[in-house]
């Protein structure tokens, strides 16, 4: 390393020390590029893969009111992943390459989005359980050291925060039902409790980028301390409306002020990311198809683009 990048990084870790933003024209390190890449590009293929256990359900919702809030939300989650994805272009990366790598499978994405829908009440435990972990995870990458992914997070949050209400109100309503019905949320809670948990990623020892993510702002608090504030922050509400978490090492500690919870299947998270879970394979064939299908409306964007932009050179 010579004087001049020397002095750079230093110029750099002073300006990530003092909390300030790092713009696409600044100077970073490569290390720090990459990380932004691999990080920015899995979020925004997550919220693309993420519309698919929902919109699945949205001619069978069963209401009219409820087939257009989830339309929205789906909407909104392809919104997310548009924005993530310019952001990820700032880093001086293309579009087009980072989506073929996620319909080739060589990129990874949420493994939560690797588990089937097989209710309503899924519906209600998505919105509210993994949009709920995402914004644990995301809130704090409203503060993030890279100014162009920090912008997207503000807006992408806000959305969110409606995401995890409105599956929050889903499980509430059901819980007011029937007999099946309730018995249909808490299946949902039980088999979508574990994978969210997951969400947070590897526990802090075992984790491969988190310690230097914080060190570079890029995270604000390590994977172990997000998963204990999901859990302090669900169990009463699963408490107020009358669903039994599936834990039954759950319990409340004085001590550390939160609570104590069982160990997760890290062997089926692992097997997940693998590409062993119930939906890897349904996922990516289901985005393919849509990406096929779409063929059409690209290349009449493009065709009119040049169209355009001929117009204007006469």
């Amino acid at each position: 390393m010579n004087v001049t990048q020397e002095h750079l990084r230093e110029e750099f870790d002073a300006y990530v020390a003092a909390d300030k933003k790092i713009e696409p024209k600044d100077w970073m390190p490569d290390a720090y590029r990459k990380t932004l890449i691999r990080q920015i590009s899995q979020h925004a293929h997550s919220e693309i893969v993420g519309m698919l256990p929902e919109g699945k359900w949205i001619t069978r919702a069963p209401s009219l009111q409820r087939k257009a809030i989830l339309l929205a939300k789906v909407q909104d989650e392809a919104g997310h992943g548009l924005y993530l994805y310019s952001a990820a272009e700032t880093l001086g990366v293309e579009r087009a390459d980072l989506v073929d790598d996620l319909l080739s499978g060589k990129a990874k994405y949420s493994s939560i989005f690797n588990y089937p829908s097989l209710t309503w009440a899924d519906i209600g435990a998505i919105g509210w359980l993994v949009d709920g972990a995402a914004i644990m995870n995301q809130v704090p990458l409203c503060r993030c050291s890279y100014g162009p992914y920090a912008r997207a997070m503000t807006r992408v949050c806000k959305e969110e925060s409606f995401h995890q209400r409105q599956g929050y109100s889903i499980m509430m309503q059901l819980m007011k039902g029937t007999d099946a019905q309730k018995e249909m949320a808490q299946d949902a809670l039980n088999r979508w409790w574990w994978p969210s948990l997951m969400m947070f990623g590897p526990s802090d020892g075992e984790s491969t980028h988190s310690s230097q993510n914080m060190k570079w702002n890029i995270k604000r608090f390590s994977n172990d301390e997000l998963r204990q504030r999901m859990v302090d922050m669900t169990v009463p509400q699963a408490e107020c409306i009358g669903l039994k978490m599936p834990d039954p090492d759950l319990k409340w500690n004085d001590e550390k002020g939160g609570h104590d919870f069982g160990e997760i299947d890290w062997t089926e998270f692992y097997d997940v990311i693998a590409g062993n879970g119930i939906c890897n394979k349904e996922r990516l064939e289901d985005r393919n198809k849509a990406h096929d299908d779409g063929a059409w409306v690209r290349d009449a964007a493009v065709a009119y683009s040049e169209k355009r932009n001929a117009n204007k050179q006469r």
